[in-house]
């Protein structure tokens, strides 16, 4: 019961929360995900800040994230589920462009909660 009254609570309040989300976040929200989901078209371009030279691009459907060790992950969809991880370092002298290549169709009015489901079905489960 504990747990039902829990998951209630969160998806009323991801509710009323995204009702205070102004039309710019929910959009740029959906478009994160749609690059998220290899669905956008996008170039990676790193520059060397010092002499003003492009080092590299990367062009595909690709996913990108800050990781802590100062570095870029990039995952890009090379293939039907093949996947290539790239580890790009971050320094003072190196900086970076991420451009989208393609027109994204996201909807303003769309919004999706996906709740894990270990969180709500407990992987073990006691009988008595």
């Amino acid at each position: 019961m504990k747990k039902i009254l829990i998951i209630v609570s969160i998806f009323l309040i991801s509710i009323f929360a995204t009702g205070c989300m102004r039309d710019s976040e929910i959009a740029s929200h959906n478009v994160s995900k749609e690059a998220d989901s290899f669905k956008v078209k996008r170039r990676i371009t790193f520059m060397n800040l010092r002499s003003n030279d492009y080092l590299f691009t990367i062009t595909g459907n690709c996913s990108i994230a800050d990781n802590a060790s100062n570095e870029l992950e990039v995952i890009c969809k090379v293939g039907e589920d093949k996947y290539q991880k790239h580890f790009l370092y971050k320094s003072a002298e190196t900086t970076y462009v991420v451009e989208q290549l393609e027109y994204s169709e996201v909807s303003r009015y769309d919004y999706e909660i996906v709740f894990k489901p270990e969180s709500i079905v407990p992987i073990k489960i006691e009988v008595q």
